[in-house]
């Protein structure tokens, strides 16, 4: 299968990518190579695929440039990058006739719930400017299996836990979660008008090797090796539903082979729902469309993650106790019920299996064995 997969310098997106050529897939790779966050670590991500951006700007400024000159990979024969981003229209049209895709995995975004507070401009162009460039580019050049990054933090305001994607969230509190929630919106407006296959995957709390800095794994690792205090909001009053990147990737991978079908007007699914409302489930449509959650199932108290992270480091965290943050949450709690009933799949990596692999790369990446 030949897979656009955008994001690729990105934490997810490069684990995903990595884990379809390893299997035998054909993937072209894009990504700006913004500045939200330490470009190396970008970079170095990029090279484990072979893609030497490096080399490639001191000779033909490929990886800055505004044209889409693709890098082949020395590591893969059947992957190569280009750096753009979604933004640029005329850019992702070029790249979508020229390639003629058999599907496309939307991971590439504007990350981020706190950094969307500071600056909101750069979360419209990148995640609804740039999500309708990848819309239009399916419709215009036959791209029918589109899967794409949502994320947990639509569900806002709702308070029922375990989160459901059979609930409706119209409650976002952060503009970021409010982007996500379009996505999903955008994305069923296609489905219905064009038959376009597409699935968005709502991550909750991802973690693991190739993290992001600006995720706590990695602020809380670096903090506590170098002796200084981590930052603990809400006086560690809140738990997240941590999910190793390894069952992430294998999550995306079960939608992108099995592209959302629509459900029959008369099936009991939807019987079920009218029963209630009249109205269509959440998650799913008469339009082939389709929500997942991916996440552990199993939400875990962030006084017990620093701990796990603690023993793995074989040192204890200084702690700065502090008031909650705007646009955070107290808890989120994945039910991954439509993962496990279609695809018999359910992400299960101990926390301390996937926070001591992470250790072990970070301490490896960074040298910092203290």
């Amino acid at each position: 299968m030949k897979i656009l997969v955008t994001g690729t310098a990105g934490f997810i997106g490069f684990h995903l990518a990595k884990k379809l050529l390893e299997r035998g897939d054909e993937v072209v790779g894009i990504d700006n190579i913004n500045d939200y966050y330490d470009v190396n670590i970008k970079y170095a991500r990029l090279n484990e695929l072979g893609i030497d951006c490096r080399a490639s700007l001191a000779v033909t400024n490929e990886c800055h440039s505004k044209h889409t000159q693709a890098i082949q990979s020395s590591i893969y024969a059947t992957h190569k990058f280009i750096k753009v981003g979604l933004e640029d229209t005329a850019a992702i049209d070029k790249l979508f006739e020229e390639e003629k895709f058999d599907a496309v995995c939307n991971l590439a975004a504007q990350a981020g719930v706190r950094y969307s507070i500071e600056n909101p401009h750069a979360y419209i162009q990148s995640n609804v400017v740039g999500f309708l460039n990848i819309l239009e580019a399916c419709r215009n050049f036959g791209v029918k299996n589109l899967s794409y990054a949502s994320s947990s933090s639509v569900y806002g305001l709702n308070k029922a836990q375990p989160f459901k994607t059979s609930e409706h969230t119209d409650h976002p509190i952060s503009l970021y979660a409010a982007t996500k929630k379009s996505n999903e919106m955008m994305a069923h407006t296609y489905s219905h008008l064009y038959g376009i296959q597409t699935t968005g995957l709502r991550f909750f709390t991802v973690y693991g090797e190739w993290g992001r800095p600006d995720m706590a794994p990695m602020l809380f690792a670096d903090a506590i090796l170098n002796d200084r205090a981590i930052k603990v909001f809400n006086h560690g009053n809140m738990s997240r539903d941590f999910t190793y990147v390894g069952d992430i990737v294998d999550g995306i991978i079960k939608v992108i082979d099995n592209p959302a079908t629509a459900i029959a007007s008369d099936s009991s699914v939807i019987a079920s729902e009218a029963k209630q409302s009249k109205n269509l489930p959440a998650d799913r449509s008469t339009a082939p469309y389709r929500i997942y959650n991916i996440g552990n199932n199993t939400p875990i108290q962030l006084l017990d993650f620093i701990k796990t992270l603690e023993i793995s480091l074989g040192k204890e965290a200084k702690k700065n106790f502090m008031e909650m943050q705007d646009g955070d949450v107290v808890s989120t709690y994945a039910d991954v019920s439509g993962l496990i009933n279609d695809f018999g799949y359910k992400p299960d990596t101990p926390l301390a299996v996937g926070v001591e692999k992470f250790v072990k790369w970070y301490k490896s990446f960074y040298g910092n064995t203290k």
